[in-house]
């Protein structure tokens, strides 16, 4: 056999053992930060040798396309954004229950958070419902720093504040559940509508108040604080206020699509997002939400759960379909459309 057709042969033994290897495809459905969607799918496929494919929207969003999808689900594995439309997905049986085994090491109340209490979801990490303040716009303007809820409504902050809107934001939907819980249903409306007169716009994105807020477009930004942090540390002046009232936290859901065409891989997904490893993996690009695996680094600049004043926040009655329908409709309808 001449030298040349040697080569080819070799070369073909070694391209097939390569190919050998691959683990074949995952289709993750991300509602995290774009660059951390990115940096966990790139951990994940450099790992385990799999070809990631990664779609980023809002959590609503997601829950909307999985819910269009589901006689032909195109996704494997929903990854991060808050709980509450993670629940909704489960007890529409949008979800496969997987119990993984790194649930042991992953804290009590987020092993199995979701409404259907099934194993359809996991937490993946926790963040602190907050707002963050432009200090410089702050000083131009000569205000006192706002450091409640109910600072928030008044009138010398007007025009002031940015918030998502809950019909397209999940952070948003913790707002609002936040203050039903700290207030009750009707005075929780009365306060949302006296803060509807300060609010600038309502954003499609959750993260989008406190970006806005970093580059001084607006003064106040609602927000989780993670993301607020995140801001702060590539240097904009910004101050995170955790309410002096209370205010509610989030888990971010992990769960895998039902039907989903790579079923092994989804596991491992899940498997690898539960470990400390998977957890440290958004830390390196700044997300600094706070882990659920007990083993895993905290980064110093998240706001931990046991060092603020947190309302006891009902995931199981405010993540089911019914109040989260409720809460949104009235909010259209009756905050929404009032002129500002």
């Amino acid at each position: 056999m001449k030298r040349s057709s040697i080569f080819l042969v070799m070369l073909y033994i070694v391209f097939a053992a390569s190919s050998a290897l691959a683990k074949g495809r995952l289709v993750v459905y991300c509602s995290n930060e774009p660059f951390a969607c990115q940096a966990v799918a790139d951990a994940f496929s450099k790992k385990y040798d799999v070809k990631v494919q990664m779609t980023r929207s809002g959590s609503g969003s997601t829950y909307a396309k999985i819910l269009a999808e589901k006689d032909n689900p195109k996704g494997d594995v929903w990854y991060a954004g808050t709980l509450d439309p993670h629940s909704q997905a489960g007890v529409n049986g949008l979800l496969e229950p997987y119990a993984s085994p790194m649930l042991k090491e992953i804290g009590e109340e987020f092993k199995n958070p979701a409404t259907s209490k099934q194993h359809h979801s996991a937490g993946v990490y926790a963040g602190v419902l907050g707002y963050s303040v432009n200090t410089d716009v702050l000083k131009e303007k000569n205000l006192p720093m706002p450091r409640s809820w109910e600072d928030l409504t008044k009138p010398e902050y007007k025009g002031m504040i940015q918030v998502a809107s809950p019909q397209s934001s999940g952070t948003a939907y913790t707002v609002l559940a936040t203050m039903v819980q700290l207030k009750g249903e009707e005075e929780a409306f009365k306060y949302l509508a006296k803060l509807h007169q300060n609010v600038n716009q309502y954003t499609k994105s959750g993260s989008a108040p406190g970006k806005a807020a970093a580059r001084g477009e607006t003064m106040i930004g609602i927000g989780f604080l993670h993301d607020h942090a995140l801001q702060k540390a590539n240097g904009f002046p910004l101050e995170l206020v955790v309410p002096a009232e209370g205010t509610g936290y989030e888990i971010g859901g992990l769960s895998i699509i039902k039907g989903a065409r790579n079923m092994e891989n989804a596991k491992l997904f899940v498997d690898f997002m539960l470990s400390a490893e998977g957890q440290e993996v958004p830390q390196r690009v700044k997300m600094f939400q706070v882990p659920t695996n007990m083993n895993a680094n905290v980064p110093k600049e998240a706001i931990r759960l046991d060092q603020v004043k947190l309302i006891d926040y009902d995931f199981v009655k405010f993540g089911s379909e019914e109040m989260r329908s409720h809460l949104i409709d009235r909010w259209a309808k009756e905050i929404k459309p009032v002129a500002r």
